[in-house]
């Protein structure tokens, strides 16, 4: 059996994941593709992971040119019910094999809150009930061209029934048409467009995706996609585990055999007695690139892509990990994170290393720093959308 070791797969992450210097991207489409997706739970996230893996000049507007003018990118409900920014060609698979999954869930999920509220009398009822109500969402939003949840609500009084949210001690309410948007857009019928607001901004209008997209999305078989988005893992996260490719797609361990068995998948020594996979075209080790140095944003796509990280995380775990399991803002060195940062109390990024790994680490880290603080341009970061992890509020006071 082939053996990869970590600091062989550490060498891998600094090419695939655009991270060395010699492998930064020319735009955020290319960064998107080669991560296969880009988290977007977080708008400022896809903003800073693709700074930190793009060469010098506007990255600000290149990223905006392509989510907002030329829609070279698309925001999507993807793996484990996560919104991804991704490019168009590889959308189509994330819809097939991941999203169609999510929306059958989310479907049921919203028949049930319906069904709890009483707008018919059996399940058959509920189901028509939202079949109709769907069609006047989409009609709604065809005439309006694009806009929020709220100003849907108000177009149709089945939009603005509200609906419960949440399990016990943290229930809340909803309107119908923030939870149908969640759910055409996991079907492939809307699509989330421009930000009301900066770009880290958490309100966004939303459009038909044929408005959006003209042609809409490709079409493509359920099982030949889950394939291929195997080998868009794999290429660009490989070597992982089984548990590492099932955790990220939200697969079983069946689905995820079927596809590595379709691909021929390699299994290769990780270095440490455990077992992890690899295309077959895909053995030769990569070459060590020069020192780098990354802040990457909470949600990386990178320290997101594995369930297994002792490779590249260590011991660092529970400083930059919230209570659900997200990490925050995290400090690279040569594939490995060796620290976190984040805004202090006067805004200033400041950089903490966990461990001593030399000067040249401090001051690259430090360069890094100053490169973000003026692409930011005075931008405070928050945590909005998780907890902050014990390495933030240390940082932040």
């Amino acid at each position: 059996m082939i053996e990869v070791t970590p600091a062989q797969r550490r060498a891998r992450l600094g090419w695939r994941h655009r991270l060395a210097a010699e492998a930064l991207a020319a735009s955020p489409v290319e960064v998107a593709r080669d991560l296969v997706a880009l988290h977007g739970t977080d708008p400022s996230s896809v903003y800073l992971a693709a700074w930190a893996r793009m060469r010098d000049g506007d990255v600000a507007a290149a990223v905006h040119r392509a989510l907002y003018e030329e829609r070279s990118l698309i925001r999507l409900m993807a793996m484990r019910r996560t919104v991804f920014v991704t490019s168009l060609d590889v959308a189509p698979v994330l819809q097939a094999a991941c999203s169609r999954a999510v929306a059958a869930r989310e479907r049921r999920k919203l028949e049930s809150m319906l069904a709890a509220v009483g707008v018919a009398e059996d399940v058959e009822g509920v189901r028509r009930w939202l079949d109709e109500t769907e069609q006047i969402a989409l009609r709604a939003l065809r005439d309006r061209g694009e806009a929020t949840a709220s100003e849907l609500a108000t177009d149709d009084p089945r939009l603005g029934v509200e609906v419960v949210i949440g399990g016990a001690g943290n229930q809340g309410r909803q309107h119908v048409a923030s939870r149908m948007l969640l759910l055409l857009a996991a079907e492939g019928k809307v699509v989330r467009g421009r930000p009301r607001g900066s770009w880290t901004s958490h309100q966004h209008t939303w459009s038909p995706l044929e408005r959006w997209t003209p042609g809409g999305l490709a079409e493509w078989d359920t099982a030949q996609a889950e394939v291929e988005l195997g080998r868009r893992w794999l290429t660009a996260f490989g070597p992982g585990a089984e548990q590492d490719l099932a955790w990220w797609a939200g697969w079983s361990k069946t689905q995820v055999r079927r596809v590595l068995a379709a691909l021929g998948a390699v299994a290769v020594d990780l270095g440490d007695g455990s077992s992890g996979y690899l295309l077959p075209e895909d053995l030769e080790p990569a070459p060590e690139p020069q020192p780098w140095a990354a802040l990457l944003p909470a949600l990386d796509s990178t320290p997101m892509g594995w369930r297994q990280r002792d490779w590249f995380l260590g011991e660092h775990g529970p400083y930059l990990f919230d209570g659900f399991g997200n990490i925050g803002p995290s400090l690279w060195w040569n594939g490995e994170i060796v620290g976190g940062w984040a805004h202090d109390r006067d805004g200033e990024i400041v950089v903490r290393f966990l461990r001593d790994v030399g000067s040249e680490a401090v001051t690259a880290a430090q360069a890094q720093a100053e490169l973000l603080a003026g692409r930011l341009g005075g931008v405070r970061l928050t945590a909005r959308t998780r907890g902050k992890t014990w390495l933030e509020q240390e940082l932040s006071g």
